[in-house]
């Protein structure tokens, strides 16, 4: 008996030995803490459904509140050295940092997320969240009654801008009067912070508040000033169920269960996505049918059809910058290279850019 049972133990351990032997670790490095339920809160939810998805061929874990800094060169390498097969870094100034660590560790595979440097170990990877921007502003537009809006913005990166010139377009469009102010956080993660800008863009006459970071803060001061606001990344109406009118959601779960499965097969390879909605990568959140009209909520998903099917682009000329050049001609798209490198405000936007 004491024989059968010692061969039933080795019997055991031989196989999931050889599961967890085969098993690959996935290590996650964000900005921010999962509970923000904006940015990192979405790329934890995605991480969460890779290992649902891959179950015992995967493992996972994530380091949260990594500086944008020296400190995320140790964060990334802690994870390299810990024995990890694939590496996500969800920020766009962890950029530098994932290349520095990714030249000493070649058999690593690294995907980061919104930069444009790759190598033969570094994918790229991000979404055209200005789909939803479009869509936001022209809620906006016909929706606000100061023809002011609030933006908060967090840094002034190609994504950033690229966000703030579609949603101005779109609102321009509906309504030739709107005017937009800006303010600069540089920081993705700063609840305090974020809500004192929300609080000040109100006072100066705001009644639709828009934010490109990460907490629900903003939202919540809307709420309590009794005006408009987007959630972001995720759907934030729960914290601010009467000022909320829809957000973009950020849905990664799908891209990192295909990646982290070619990690298992070994078809892993260098690589750069930029999905929309199309592909599924951004999503409008459900639109508050207590705020707005029908009609309104009609033509906004018309717009989400559009943007699918490629009839309707943000960037669809003409556009002129700031000065007044025409830099889409009438009829014409901008390019992903454009929009990639996108460094200026279109015509109408006050104020410079940092």
């Amino acid at each position: 008996m004491k024989s059968l049972f010692a061969y039933i133990s080795v019997l055991f351990l031989i196989f999931f030995g050889s599961v967890f032997a085969d098993q690959k670790k996935v290590g996650f490095i964000y900005i921010g803490p999962p509970g923000d339920h904006g940015w990192t809160y979405m790329h934890d939810q995605g991480r969460q459904y890779m290992e649902d998805t891959l179950g015992d061929k995967v493992s996972s874990t994530y380091i949260e509140n990594v500086p944008e800094n020296a400190d995320a060169v140790r964060a990334i390498r802690k994870l390299a050295e810990s024995g990890h097969d694939l590496i996500f870094t969800t920020s766009f100034n962890y950029m530098d940092q994932t290349m520095e660590v990714a030249k000493d560790f070649p058999d690593i595979n690294f995907e980061h997320a919104t930069g444009y440097k790759r190598s033969d170990n570094i994918s790229t990877y991000s979404g055209r969240f200005y789909e939803g921007r479009m869509i936001e502003g022209h809620i906006a537009g016909k929706m606000s009654k100061s023809n002011t809006i609030g933006y908060i913005a967090s840094f002034p990166i190609p994504e950033v801008v690229r966000g703030i010139n579609a949603f101005y377009l779109a609102a321009s469009k509906v309504n030739p009067d709107i005017k937009m102010k800006i303010i600069w956080v540089f920081t993705w993660y700063d609840p305090g912070k974020e809500a004192d800008a929300a609080n000040t863009l109100i006072n100066q006459g705001a009644d639709i508040i828009v934010q490109h970071t990460d907490t629900y803060a903003p939202c919540q001061a809307a709420e309590k000033a009794g005006v408009y606001a987007f959630g972001q990344a995720s759907n934030q109406e729960s914290f601010c169920p009467n000022s909320h009118l829809t957000a973009i959601e950020d849905v990664w779960g799908p891209y990192y269960a295909e990646r982290a499965q070619a990690v298992v097969d070994g078809s892993w390879s260098s690589q750069d996505t930029w999905d929309g909605m199309q592909k599924g990568m951004v999503v409008m959140s459900p639109y508050n049918e207590s705020l707005m009209s029908a009609d309104l909520i009609a033509e906004a998903q018309a717009m989400e059809e559009g943007i699918k099917d490629g009839s309707l682009h943000p960037f669809t000329g003409p556009i002129y910058d700031q000065e007044g050049k025409l830099v889409v001609e009438d009829g014409d798209v901008a390019s992903d290279g454009m929009l990639l490198g996108m460094n200026f405000y279109v015509q109408g936007i006050d104020g410079e850019l940092p």
